[in-house]
């Protein structure tokens, strides 16, 4: 089998969406005649962790760990909540933000760049080049963010006659939260800097979405693969909620609150008596205490199941049993070529997909395509207020279901396919 070097930074016992992509890619590498070898750090911050995903790992896989220095331990010290990780705490969960965290925010933003990893970059590279002579190894990938990944990758590139391919995650200098960082000018520039060297030196660039591919060909010539997150395994069948339930799965911080939703869902448990005693909004992660401070405005929070982060079994468990599952983005150009891993599951769970986001979001076209819900412009009550009632009639009488087309693209098999063809793909 031709060997790879996959280097990550999330992996088991990591928990969330960032850690599934190439635990999944490896799970299936070697059906395409592609022996993977994972390369993690050792001591990691993970913010969440999800032991049961351990159980995926293939047997026999090689698993290289090194020491990382981790910055975010010592910010710890200053919070009053040892998990709060600057990188997402401070830059969206909260509105107002102390004197302190503005500093640690600045910081985060203009002393580590491109992130708090940037520490693992050096003796990486020196570690690798021994261990890449030594087995032979002719092509790395390097997954982001963080996106100081990359820049392993390009240390290795510049000492070694190797294949390189990145593979973006998310967009680097486009995402959503970049503009929160406090960045000075020159920090900015050198943002944009190391993402265009990264993207002219890597010899291919793996992508998740069109937008993001779009974004990339204005900055590099290079190859450029869309792969998308996806799904695994077939759904358990199992019986639907009692209630009239709306199911959100994953991180609901300060940016994503739908405020509109939450003032529809009001209003409607207010005219509609039915609606009253049916309704159940259940809440699976992180959740920021402005979107709570919300749902109690509008009058929710007696309809509030909040279960808090679950086990990705757990998850895989909920999602076929909701009534509706709930697909949620900030409004803003930026996002539009932001697809949620949990898309891919939602598409598999085989129940209606609300999805609330930016006009043009890319998920919402997937939507569309595969007729499994509907895509709504964050700011269209009319629009909201009318789906929700049609949903709701159809469940009153026992009909609120869906038939989707054409998502065995998106298995996460096939996907692998995708990357093992594009691994082997040689420019002419």
């Amino acid at each position: 089998m031709q060997k790879i070097l996959i280097i990550a930074y999330y992996w088991p016992p990591a928990g969330g969406p960032g850690v599934q992509r190439w635990l999944k890619f490896v799970k299936y590498l070697r059906d395409f005649d592609i022996e993977p070898i994972v390369y993690v750090p050792e001591n990691p911050n993970y913010p969440i962790n999800d032991s049961s995903l351990e159980a995926e790992i293939p047997e026999g896989i090689k698993i290289l760990k090194q020491p990382i220095f981790e910055p975010y331990k010592l910010a710890a010290i200053f919070s009053k909540k040892k998990t709060q990780r600057i990188s997402s705490g401070i830059i969206q969960k909260r509105k107002k933000q102390s004197f302190l965290e503005k500093v640690l925010l600045w910081i985060r933003g203009n002393l580590f760049i491109p992130d708090a990893r940037k520490y693992w970059v050096k003796p990486s590279v020196k570690f690798l080049s021994d261990f890449i002579e030594k087995e032979d190894i002719k092509t790395v990938i390097t997954t982001g963010p963080p996106h100081s990944i990359h820049l392993i990758g390009l240390g290795l590139k510049r000492q070694k006659s190797i294949s390189w391919i990145t593979d973006f995650r998310d967009p680097w200098t486009t995402i959503g939260y970049h503009k929160k960082l406090k960045l000075t000018k020159s920090s900015r520039q050198k943002h944009k800097e190391l993402e265009k060297l990264v993207l002219s030196t890597a010899d291919k660039i793996v992508v998740t979405s069109n937008n993001t591919k779009k974004e990339f060909e204005k900055l590099t010539n290079k190859p450029i693969q869309v792969i998308t997150n996806g799904y695994d395994g077939a759904v358990v069948k199992t019986e639907l909620d009692k209630k009239f339930s709306i199911a959100h799965i994953g991180s609901l911080l300060t940016d994503r609150n739908p405020e509109v939703l939450w003032k529809v869902l009001g209003e409607l448990t207010k005219e509609n008596e039915a609606f009253k005693e049916a309704l159940e909004v259940r809440l699976v992660g992180v959740v920021g205490k402005e979107v709570f401070a919300s749902l109690k405005q509008h009058g929710l929070a007696s309809f509030v199941d909040e279960l808090g982060y679950l086990a990705h079994t757990e998850v895989l468990e909920l999602q076929p049993k909701s009534q509706i599952l709930l697909l949620l983005e900030i409004n803003s150009a930026e996002t539009r070529g932001i697809l949620p891993g949990k898309l891919f599951e939602y598409l598999n769970a085989k129940r209606p997909i609300l999805a609330i986001g930016p006009e043009g979001w890319e998920a919402a076209e997937i939507i569309k395509e595969t007729d499994s819900g509907l895509g709504l412009v964050s700011n269209d009550e009319s629009a909201l207020k009318n789906v929700l009632l049609e949903w709701f009639e159809l469940y009153q009488k026992g009909e609120l279901r869906l038939n989707p087309k054409g998502i065995e693209k998106y298995s996460r098999k096939q996907l692998t396919q995708q990357l093992a063809n594009f691994i082997r793909w040689e420019s002419s």
